[in-house]
This record gives structure tokens, C-alpha cells and sequence, in this order.
């Protein structure tokens, strides 16, 4: 077998989702929910807290070396917790306001056709299948349990989880390390070309290249970078490529 491990990137490789993050609905439910907790915002300071909160976290990170820092949402939505004198339940609140958040800012999310039975074939062929997703574990998590996705993948790495993303070789490094793996027996498939595919081959991974409809627009060298490319996210007619490749 050529490539015995599969990664997979989610969003707009497995996943179509729509997302409205900065939609000024968004903030007044978020602003609802700390209301109904105790916490008075409006909703501009708290989208504004927010966003300073997390470039705080980021920014902390990059000093520390961290190239491309990926932290998760859930310490600063906390953190405006405490700010308005509801320390004590904090934490848990936190984890609910994170998918409030999520909710809000999500128009529609829904899976690629033919992505389960792809996955399902690509199993049954003898692949090792590996999610690898720059997301944030409070926001993905529920949604691989809404999606049905959570059986189909040997392991699940979210960047959040780890504080650094693709296309750090770090994050590709994983789990790599965890399943004692070579990168040359690897295929990275994703859709964006500077993070799945400039990051797969800085990590020595063979990477191939899915043009989606969110796909963002590439830059020609790493675009150049991919062993393999697709137009489109029709998993069904995906899966023989993906096959007569792997095998």
C-alpha cells in the first residue's frame, strides 16, 4: 500500500459550512446568554473584549516562539465571566458559551456527498484514517457528534487542543509521533493549499489538493506543492482517485 495513513483536513474537505463570525446577531444572543448568567454586557464590549482577549492570548503565544498559535476560545469567554463577578461558575459556563457562540455565528454546516460511505471505503481498503483540523475543539467537537463523523476516523487532532495549527510541522508531527509513523507513508488530503499542502510538505507528507467551493484563493507555490489535485468535493467521484492513489 503506497499510503497506509490518511489525514484529512475538515472544513471545506469533509465539511461545507457557512459562518457569519463578526454578524451583529451574533454578539446580541451571546450578550443574552451572559445575561441570563449574571453577566451585563453589551453587545458590542463583549465582541470587543473578545477579540482583545484573544489577540491577548495569541500574541502571549507568539512571543513564546509560536509561529502559528491556535488557542482555544474558552479561557477568554471565562475570563468575561469573572470580569462580571461570576467567577464561581466560570469554567462551566464558559464550555456552554462557546457553542452559543458557535450557534450564532453558523448559517448552515453539512457534509460533502458521499463523504461517509468514502470514508467507510477507504477503511474497509485497510487505510489508517487520521482527522487533522485547524478548528477549536469547544466548537468541532459537538459538530463530528452532529455530523456521525466521530467512527469513521483512528484518531481526531484539533489544533486548539495543541496551541499551534497548520501549517506548523509540529501540529502535522503528532500524530506522526503518536502512531509511530514515517511521513513518507502519510497523504495529507485538504482544501486550503497554504496550510494542508505547503504544511504537509514541509512535514514530508505527500499531499493532495481538493478545490472547494471554500476553498481560499492559493498562492501559486503551494498550489505548485501538491502531488495531487481535484476540483471539486463530490466525494463520490472522489473516492476511485483517492483509491488508485492509496493503494
Amino acid at each position: 500500500m503506497r499510503y497506509p495513513t490518511i489525514l484529512f483536513d475538515l472544513y471545506g474537505t469533509l465539511v461545507d459550512i457557512h459562518t457569519e463570525d463578526d454578524a451583529p446577531g451574533v454578539w446580541r444572543k451571546l450578550a443574552l446568554f451572559y445575561g441570563y448568567h449574571g453577566a451585563h454586557y453589551t453587545p458590542q464590549a463583549l465582541r470587543a473584549a473578545f477579540h482583545a482577549g484573544m489577540a491577548a492570548q495569541n500574541a502571549t503565544a507568539g512571543q513564546s516562539y509560536e509561529g502559528y498559535p491556535d488557542m482555544p476560545v474558552e479561557p477568554v469567554l471565562a475570563e468575561l465571566f469573572c470580569r462580571a463577578g461570576m467567577g464561581e461558575s466560570a469554567a462551566a459556563n464558559a464550555a456552554a458559551a462557546a457553542q452559543v457562540l458557535r450557534l450564532a455565528q453558523t448559517r448552515y454546516i453539512r457534509l460533502y456527498p458521499g463523504v461517509k460511505p468514502a470514508l467507510a471505503a477507504l477503511h474497509a481498503a485497510g487505510h489508517r484514517l487520521i482527522l487533522l483540523s485547524n478548528a477549536q475543539a469547544a466548537f468541532t467537537t459537538p459538530e463530528l457528534r452532529l455530523l456521525g463523523l466521530e467512527p469513521y476516523f483512528d484518531a481526531v487532532y484539533l489544533s486548539s487542543d495543541y496551541r499551534c495549527r497548520k501549517p506548523d510541522p509540529r501540529f502535522f508531527a503528532v500524530p506522526l509521533r503518536e502512531f509511530g509513523l514515517t511521513p513518507a507513508v502519510c497523504l495529507m488530503v485538504g482544501n486550503d493549499a497554504a496550510t494542508d499542502i505547503a504544511g504537509a510538505k514541509r512535514a514530508g507528507m505527500a499531499a493532495f489538493y481538493m478545490h472547494t467551493n471554500i476553498s481560499p484563493a492559493p498562492d501559486p507555490a503551494d498550489l505548485a506543492l501538491a502531488d495531487f489535485t481535484w476540483q471539486g468535493a463530490d466525494w463520490r467521484r472522489l473516492l476511485p482517485r483517492l483509491l488508485e492513489i492509496t493503494q
